[in-house]
């Protein structure tokens, strides 16, 4: 990676947010749906995130992330008893996702902050550029 800026930090940030608050959406699209097998039972997805650091710079504190992959959680999809449900399998039990609505609202929220705390970063960055430049006037 090139040196990096205090924008290219909060942008790259940004955008990891955002791929976090997508996996939250999905999730939350997704959890009463129902299933007829454990194996295609919606499961709950989280992004993997990786620091980067500037180049040459690994020691100078300047560093962003990058969300480099979206798994799937391994928990298992809730398995209820429910014989008369028309996705029932030959045992009479569905089964429905692993998500946990809680948690992703506490996921949602704490995305929400930490990208409204990156747009402030550049706020700020942007305000204190242009006292500089004014100081010279």
């Amino acid at each position: 990676m090139s040196d990096l800026n205090i924008f290219d930090v909060a942008g790259r940030a940004m955008s990891a947010q955002q791929v976090r608050l997508n996996a939250v959406a999905s999730n939350l699209a997704n959890a009463q749906s129902i299933s007829s097998s454990p194996d295609t039972a919606y499961s709950a997805m989280r992004p993997v995130f990786q620091t980067e650091y500037a180049a040459f710079q690994q020691n100078t504190g300047v560093a962003t992330v990058s969300a480099v992959d979206v798994q799937r959680s391994q928990a298992p999809a809730e398995k209820r008893y429910s014989p008369g449900h028309p996705l029932a399998d030959k045992d009479g039990y569905i089964y429905s996702s692993n998500v946990d609505t809680n948690e992703e609202m506490v996921e949602m929220m704490e995305a929400a902050r930490q990208y409204q705390n990156n747009i402030e970063v550049i706020a700020t960055a942007k305000s204190l550029m242009l006292k500089t430049l004014s100081v010279g006037k």
